[in-house]
């Protein structure tokens, strides 16, 4: 006999959380085979106390990529007070010239 369509969708659902929970199973046999633990991230602006600055541009690089674009607080490990004002600064150094919009254009 066919099956009807209400029947396909319930058993597409019920397989759907056996899949989530055998992802979750391999995600925990991989951070015990991990041969070191994560290093846990902090933010560099408390630690050294000091504040992002628009007129330094070197202090501001490390927390740019390659094409320029501001790089996400869950990468840096920056705090969100300090995310918030890199972010200010890195605009404002923009905007004066300081650092690039993008990565410079051929042609």
């Amino acid at each position: 006999m066919a099956m009807t369509e209400q029947e396909k969708t319930t058993e597409a659902t019920e397989a759907q959380p056996e899949k989530a929970a055998e992802a979750s199973e391999a995600k925990k046999e991989e951070k015990k085979q991990r041969r070191y633990p994560r290093r846990r991230k902090f933010c560099r602006f408390c630690a050294e106390k000091f504040e992002p600055d628009y007129k330094d541009p070197e202090s501001l690089k490390p927390f740019i990529n390659a094409r320029y674009k501001i790089i996400s607080r869950r990468i840096t490990g920056t705090c969100a007070k300090h995310q918030r004002r890199l972010t200010k600064a890195v605009k404002r150094a923009r905007i004066l010239a300081l650092l690039p919009f993008t990565t410079m254009h051929k042609g």
